[in-house]
């Protein structure tokens, strides 16, 4: 062989060589399920040690009634990636106003859950089975508020795009939920949960999140637009959050009951600029 040819060929053993390195090298960094899911719920809900925003809900039913809400919702975390307390308290409208909302997260046990009744002056305990049931009139339900178990699913990696993850869940206790399995879009950048479908037992998608806005707060990438909607009654539920601030100190005696009737109005004020 001459000695050019001979050149070319080693170039392209050599390539090779080069692009298959590549390859395994990029293989080997690939993110496993469990821990794209782990790092989006942490960007969903455990951002920062706690935190405070005030939410905006406009709720449309298929007929175009609107309604609106608008409450302030305060959360804790006990530990990362572990137990947390939420807090949430309506200001508006009037039929509403000052109901408020509480959360114990727990991941080894049911989650405990109170809502408070201004106009029957009743705190009323949620079973575990509500969880799954509208939030004060929403397409929200409670379980969106304070995110769901991942120890409740199982996870599988159903497709990676240039930009996402698309992961299947399906619910290793199906008796306990209205969907046969969900679907969730993760920003391969931000790990921030960008869309959820949810199908029922024939296959058909009746239900989908969606992340219309995301925002750098405080240095953490922060949904402040979503939207709910149910495609089985063409009703729809948008969410705005402002007034955002993270790692703030919130004391534990917030996340109790008394402040279901004696709410904590020093942590819900609008945080000075």
């Amino acid at each position: 062989m001459k000695p050019l040819p001979l050149l070319i060929t080693a170039f392209r053993g050599l390539t090779f060589l080069l692009l298959a390195g590549l390859a395994l090298q990029g293989k080997a960094q690939e993110l496993d399920v469990n821990t794209i899911v782990t790092r989006a719920n942490h960007v969903a809900f455990y951002q920062g040690e706690d935190g405070r925003a005030e939410t905006r809900m406009k709720i449309v039913d298929g007929n175009g009634r609107e309604q609106l809400r608008q409450f302030t919702i305060l959360r804790k975390n006990v530990e990362d990636n572990g137990d947390q307390m939420f807090y949430v308290f309506f200001q508006r409208p009037s039929d509403v106003r000052r109901t408020a909302f509480l959360v114990k997260k727990h991941l080894d046990q049911d989650d405990d859950r109170w809502l408070y009744l201004p106009s029957l002056d009743l705190v009323k305990r949620i079973s575990a089975g509500d969880k799954r049931t509208s939030f004060v009139g929403s397409d929200f339900y409670y379980e969106d508020v304070s995110g769901r178990g991942l120890q409740e699913d199982r996870h599988e990696l159903v497709a990676t795009t240039d930009t996402h993850y698309k992961v299947k869940n399906t619910p290793l206790n199906p008796d306990a939920v209205e969907f046969e399995y969900y679907l969730v879009w993760i920003n391969k950048d931000t790990f921030m949960p960008e869309k959820t479908e949810y199908y029922d037992a024939q296959g058909k998608m009746y239900r989908s999140i969606e992340s219309l806005q995301v925002e750098d707060i405080d240095g953490f990438p922060t949904t402040t637009r979503m939207k709910v909607s149910d495609h089985r009654t063409a009703g729809y539920t948008l969410s705005e959050m402002r007034f955002i601030k993270y790692n703030i100190g919130l004391p534990d005696e917030v996340f109790s009951e008394r402040s279901l009737r004696t709410p904590p109005q020093q942590w819900l004020e609008r945080p000075s600029r």
